[in-house]
């Protein structure tokens, strides 16, 4: 059985080890707090730090305590005259005791408060919920290994050596030791050979034997600085880099027609921030299209999805268009698994709505593994609309579709504290499906 120890240094002032038991213990109570926080306040506050209040009851620590049935317990309390055998003794914190309600002189104490890192609010946030269907593996926890080039080791396989690089660490380390050349060898071998033809004399065997001499101190500095050393011999480095084998594309397509005031909006920012988060917190190599439409739909990045002021009028259809199409140029369903999240206000073009239910119908639902429409109503109404099929020419129409598609889901908006109930009923984590005998 494996043993893992962690030597990982606790935070200043803190102990992590206390701190994740903390966590683990009060998860439930905390996990409240940050959706209640998160409802009363902005979506994007969710990306940050939190001061979370908790009860005093939820601060105590497990203790061990005599059973009260079993076994038989004498105790003598000096200067008791209130109490007789038998009596049971009140709690801390009933008829005026410590932490009580009653009013009066009696001491009692304020919530705790414990503040949440970034990581821990997001983990607690995002903790029950998933993308529906992801039927082509998992996306973050399984994981393929492709080598890719890492640059240069001086240890390897022989059939990883670079020859190119080798070369030249060996053509500079003969030039740093001055390794003779082996045209410089030549040039005195000639000489030698043109002097020993010129017989001999005296003044000659002194420059023969001097010449002899040079090629023998050349051949020995050839001989002990080789052409080529271990020390040069440089091999190709692979390092296995992480390839997710189930890849990912969740498109966002929001309505920014005329129809849609500020207040739409806002809302449907919000619930595609919420999005957002939840994308690049739980899978990290999930790729994110946005496309805005009014009368006419176009891929946008980010900040333009978010920020721009353009406006006109509304042709829902441009928007399933143009999804259509990104998905043919870059994503074929047989290698992504595809996602949409679609927000408007339900006004269309009259005839409009016709064709967005044959574009679902013949093509996209076939390629998506889940596709969420949220509608963003009045808050005037939602008692109306709340619990009907009744509503927009696209409700009516994306109606049609759920009744058909398993995989379309649709809910309506009303106010900002329905936008994160309803982001969990369509992302809630499903059980998993037993698989037949």
């Amino acid at each position: 059985m494996p043993i893992f120890i962690d030597r990982r240094l606790n935070p200043k002032d803190k102990s992590l080890g206390n701190r994740q038991r903390f966590l683990r213990r009060a998860r439930e109570e905390l996990k409240r707090s940050i959706r209640d926080q998160i409802r009363a306040g902005r979506i994007a506050d969710v990306d940050a730090e939190h001061v979370v209040p908790m009860p005093e009851r939820g601060t105590g620590e497990p203790t061990f305590n005599d059973a009260r049935d079993t076994g038989r317990r004498r105790h003598i309390l000096p200067g008791n005259r209130q109490f007789a055998q038998g009596d049971l003794i009140p709690k801390p914190g009933q008829g005026g005791g410590k932490g009580g309600s009653s009013p009066g002189n009696t001491a009692s104490e304020d919530d705790f408060r414990f503040v949440l890192s970034r990581e821990e609010v997001l983990d607690l946030f995002f903790e029950d919920l998933e993308l529906p269907d992801l039927v082509k593996l998992n996306l973050k926890e399984i994981l393929a290994f492709k080598p890719r080039r890492a640059g240069f080791a001086a240890t390897g396989s022989p059939t990883n050596i670079n020859v190119g690089r080798t070369m030249r660490n060996s053509h500079g380390r003969r030039i740093a030791l001055r390794r003779p050349k082996q045209a410089a060898v030549d040039a005195i071998m000639q000489d030698l050979a043109s002097l020993e033809a010129a017989g001999p004399n005296a003044q000659t065997r002194e420059r023969v034997a001097a010449l002899k001499e040079e090629i023998e101190r050349l051949e020995r500095r050839r001989r002990r600085i080789a052409f080529v050393d271990p020390v040069d011999i440089r091999f190709n480095r692979f390092d296995p880099r992480p390839v997710p084998n189930a890849k990912a594309v969740m498109f966002c397509l929001m309505d920014v027609s005329g129809s849609m005031g500020e207040r739409e909006k806002d809302l449907a920012k919000r619930f595609f921030v919420l999005l957002h988060l939840f994308l690049k917190r739980r899978y990290e190599r999930t790729e994110i299209v946005f496309i805005r439409h009014t009368h006419e739909a176009q891929e946008v990045d980010e900040e333009t999805f978010f920020y721009c002021t353009q406006s006109g009028g509304t042709v829902v259809s441009t928007a399933l268009e143009e999804m259509h199409r990104v998905i043919e140029q870059r994503y074929p369903a047989s290698e992504w698994n595809i996602y949409a999240a679609q927000a408007s206000d339900g006004d269309n073009f009259a005839t409009d709505s016709e064709r967005c239910i044959a574009l679902l119908n013949r093509k996209l639902m076939r390629l998506c593994q889940y596709f969420a429409y949220v509608e963003i109503i009045d808050e005037r109404e939602s008692h109306i609309f709340g619990a009907t099929e009744n509503g927009t020419s696209l409700w009516r129409a994306y109606s049609a579709i759920e009744s058909n598609w398993p995989n379309f889901q649709m809910s309506r908006i009303a106010t900002a504290a329905d936008i994160y109930p309803v982001f969990r009923q369509l992302f809630a984590k499903q059980p998993a499906l037993r698989k037949s005998a």
